[in-house]
């Protein structure tokens, strides 16, 4: 029996035809059986896609052979076989929908003024070295950290990424302008852009952990200073990388330790909750 991997990967590049390369990748990604999410824009690409393992490998060789994908960062987990209810390949103007296409600048090295990325080993010298002054910045919307973060990281009001330009610029964050900040998000595709937007707003020492808190977790598992489950959007809705990880997330219910995301529309008309099983069957009114 084949065995079901999921890859995440994104690349920066100017992208002269978007609505090829769209045509291009639903075709093979189709010919290979894959599901999942494929977003195409002038800016790049962005995929988590999921299938048999021969079908993923395929996949991945078959997108490396366009010279600007050659170089793509994939990251690899494992799946269920049933992560993703179908194939989606888009054609957006943003790869991640921060909501100011234009305040993105592309160049064949990727995205122009983003911060300083740092290895998961230079993340924790950097720690080690500087733990007074070091700012962890959550890049993600703020359900996501509720069941994982980083140890002391500033969780942002956010609940889509619109809201992290929105709160950037105006000066949320203000106050770490001449601090040393991470900032960090599940595979970097996020950083990139909220990394470049501290930049332009002034901030003196912006960084990005290379691959994001996926490649951090692959390197230190739980004995690092990520804390809890990384949440991820598919069917498995969180990773743990280890078999230690945590409990931070509480019920929004009952409160008790869970990290389990559902769709649970309440009161406040929410979508998504962190709720345990217990509470999970059942209906606010």
């Amino acid at each position: 029996m084949a065995t079901p991997k999921i890859v995440l990967f994104y690349v920066f590049a100017p992208l002269a035809d978007p609505e090829a390369i769209r045509l291009w990748q639903l075709g093979i990604a189709s010919a290979s059986n894959l599901r999942g999410r494929i977003v195409v824009s002038p800016h790049g690409i962005n995929v988590t896609v999921g299938g048999d393992l021969p079908d993923v490998k395929r996949y991945v060789r078959a997108t490396r052979q366009y010279p600007a994908f050659k170089n793509a960062d994939v990251k690899w987990s494992d799946g269920t076989g049933a992560d993703f209810p179908k194939l989606s390949v888009k054609v957006r103007p943003e790869m991640v929908t921060f909501g100011d296409a234009g305040r993105v600048r592309v160049d064949a090295d990727g995205v122009v003024g983003g911060g300083v990325h740092l290895s998961p080993v230079q993340v924790n010298a950097m720690v080690e070295n500087r733990a007074e002054e070091v700012v962890f910045l959550d890049g993600r919307n703020e359900i996501e950290a509720q069941i994982g973060r980083f140890r002391n990281a500033v969780v942002p009001r956010a609940k889509t990424t619109r809201d992290l330009l929105r709160l950037v610029d105006d000066g949320e964050f203000d106050e770490f302008v001449n601090r040393p900040v991470i900032t960090y998000c599940t595979g970097g595709v996020r950083c990139e852009v909220l990394s470049s937007l501290l930049v332009e707003r002034g901030f003196t020492e912006v960084y990005q952990i290379d691959g994001g808190i996926v490649r951090y977790a692959e390197e230190f598992g739980d004995d690092g200073l990520w804390e809890g489950s990384v949440y991820v959007f598919d069917g498995r809705m969180s990773v743990d990388y280890s078999d230690h990880t945590a409990v931070i997330g509480q019920c929004a219910q009952c409160g008790e330790p869970t990290k389990n995301v559902a769709n649970y529309p309440d009161r406040d008309g929410r979508e998504l909750m962190v709720v345990c099983g217990s509470c999970s069957g059942s209906r606010v009114p």
